[in-house]
């Protein structure tokens, strides 16, 4: 195949997108060699197809890359290693970027500081840290090419992790190699460094750093997280004389660092030294700097650094300073997900100012609440919403509907609904889904058919998720008459029954063992649509075996082969057959496909049709 390497790597990368699949399959492997590609490959040619047509396409790259490596005279070279690897990190495939480090480093292959820098990143937001910092150890020589961004989250993800001696490692190498340190990476290294050295110890990194280049550096904020650390470990005495000597070194201290000495202090019942302290900040301490906080703590959520958000939020809200909104919006939200206790107690400080939250920061702290089991909890937050009157129009209150539904709160839903009434506001049919999925879920039936009356008497009538909502409860507890009759009510009011709805009802009167029924009711199925009867005939034949319908199964099979084929359905039908025992049976039916449907023989296993006949 003639062409120049772009052109080539376009047409190999159009076939492999083409395909139906984008896991490599060897469907993949034969359209290449059908495509005669083999003998022009190249390295540049592997890399321009990986990068950029198949970036996003993990899959496909990695096999491509390995068909590649089996062609006759075909090396891999640093542009195909980086290509694969680029797409490896994008999709944060952790395992497959370990094994590829381990054959690059075998061979040892050198990589653009950019690839380093893009797997480095990948790993630590994966919180790979150990990985991330096996990579950079590898290659810190360059670390100034790699760049500070990737070398301040490594160690900020280190320290984060509690992995002091890696971290230290890295502050080391960023040092010597003239890497610019940033407020995240320095401070939060700093930051949990405090419990494991000495005040002195901590003054001389500082020391270090303004040596090289403390240009990126906060050093209010700098000062903040090292006093809390050392608060945080009860080294109040050691925090009193970081103050000033962090002064000293141009890291001045605001009034939020004092703040968290003199209530560490006053905690500690040190009434003498709390009173030196605030008489210190009067003198000498600065106001904080919002924007600087706010940045921080944003930066801390971006990069996962949820315990550290969590921390300064609580020195930021304990000590009244300003917050804003958006900041604690983001603050609920993320914190919930590990610590709904702490997001809660933001969500109270906003409220006590007479700010409210966004409804997406509501719906994300109910999400986590639920997921926490905190059912208590939710209940106890809407109650402060309510308070506020926060919820004011159908969709906030459809949010606080759902999620008591979701904790299983049925009461206080079903109270909330109406309110909405009360309040004159517009109930549509999914508040009242909420409720019914809920009260079925809980196993309260009864509670079930009232709501179910009271929406038509309102009404609000029900849609396709409503019914199938009560039709599936009515099947699973044998109330197959009731589910019948929902049924019935749906096709009358023009509400098409889609697959849920054929399969909770069948299952269900199969169980009843109503035979004829079952067979009217997927014969309408096969009138409503053919696709979807054919989809159910699997589960329904299985329905009617469990129950002992053999015959009928066999008479519907045959009524249906011409019009649906039903290969598949056929196959079940005997394989059942045969694990029964009721070999006779089988090998009637056997025989009938034979007679009737020759073609479909071909969908049977050899073997299989084999062993029925020698049965």
């Amino acid at each position: 195949m003639q062409g120049s390497a772009a052109e080539l790597a376009s047409l190999i990368s159009r076939t492999l997108l083409v395909a139906s699949s984008r896991a490599w399959t060897p469907s993949h492997e034969k359209t290449l060699h059908q495509l005669g590609c083999r003998h022009s490959l190249s390295p540049t040619v592997v890399a321009r197809v990986i990068d950029p047509f198949l970036l996003n396409q993990h899959s496909l790259a990695s096999g491509f890359f390995n068909w590649a490596s089996q062609q006759p005279g075909f090396s891999h070279s640093s542009d195909t290693y980086q290509s694969l690897l680029k797409s490896l990190a994008i999709s944060r495939q952790f395992n497959s970027i370990d094994k590829l480090l381990k054959q690059i480093r075998a061979q040892r292959v050198s990589l653009h500081p950019r690839v380093y820098r893009s797997v480095i990143a990948s790993l630590v937001a994966g919180r790979r840290t150990h990985t991330a910092f096996s990579l950079f150890r590898d290659v810190a020589s360059i670390a100034p090419e790699i760049g500070p961004e990737a070398c301040n989250s490594l160690l900020a993800a280190l320290a984060s992790d509690g992995n002091v001696k890696s971290a230290r490692n890295v502050f080391g190498e960023m040092l010597n190699r003239g890497v610019r340190l940033s407020t995240i990476g320095f401070g939060v290294f700093v930051w949990r460094i405090c419990g494991k050295m000495e005040l002195v110890e901590i003054l001389g990194l500082i020391d270090d750093v303004k040596k090289v280049d403390f240009s990126g550096v906060n050093g209010s904020v700098v000062a903040l997280l090292v006093v809390h650390g050392l608060c945080t470990e009860l080294r109040a005495n050691d925090a009193m004389l970081a103050l000033e000597e962090l002064r000293k070194r141009e890291c001045k201290p605001d009034f939020m660092a004092y703040r968290v000495v003199a209530e560490t202090l006053r905690q500690m019942g040190c009434v003498v030294d709390v009173n030196m302290v605030l008489k210190r900040k009067r003198k000498l301490g600065v106001a904080p700097r919002a924007s600087d906080y706010r940045e921080l703590i944003l930066q801390f959520v971006t990069e996962r650094h949820l315990c550290e958000a969590k921390n300064l939020g609580d020195v930021i809200v304990s000590g009244d300073f300003t917050i804003d909104d958006d900041v604690l919006n983001v603050l609920i939200g993320s914190v919930s997900s590990s610590d709904p206790a702490r997001a809660i107690s933001f969500l109270r400080f906003m409220l006590e100012k007479e700010r409210s939250p966004t409804l997406l920061t509501v719906i994300n702290l109910s999400e986590n609440l639920c997921k926490h089991g905190k059912g208590e909890e939710l209940v106890e937050v809407f109650q402060l919403l309510s308070m506020k009157e926060y919820f004011r129009d159908s969709e906030s209150y459809n949010v606080m509907v759902s999620y008591l539904c979701k904790a299983g709160r049925v009461k206080e839903a079903y109270r909330v609904l109406q309110e909405m009434k009360k309040k004159g506001l517009g109930l549509d049919v999914s508040s009242y889904n909420y409720l019914l999925e809920a009260c079925c879920r809980e196993d309260l039936v009864r509670p079930a058919k009232r709501l179910w009356d009271e929406m038509f008497a309102i009404g609000c009538c029900g849609n396709l998720e409503s019914f199938n909502i009560l039709i599936n409860k009515f099947c699973e507890v044998d109330l197959v008459e009731d589910a019948c009759h929902l049924f019935n009510q749906m096709t009358m009011k023009g509400l098409e029954p889609n697959e849920s709805t054929y399969k909770s009802l069948l299952q269900g009167i199969c169980r009843a063992k109503n035979v004829e029924l079952a067979l009217e009711i997927f014969n309408k199925a096969v009138e409503q649509d053919e696709g979807l009867a054919k989809a159910l005939l699997n589960a329904f034949v299985l329905c009617l075996c469990k129950e002992g319908f053999l015959l009928p199964v066999s008479q519907l099979l045959r009524e249906l082969t011409c019009r649906m084929g039903c290969a598949k359905s056929h196959l079940t039908f005997l394989r059942y057959l045969a694990d029964a025992g009721q070999h006779s049976l089988a090998c009637k039916h056997l025989q009938w496909i034979a007679d009737e449907s020759p073609e479909m023989l071909h969908t049977i296993p050899s073997e299989f049709a084999a062993s029925l006949s020698s049965s």
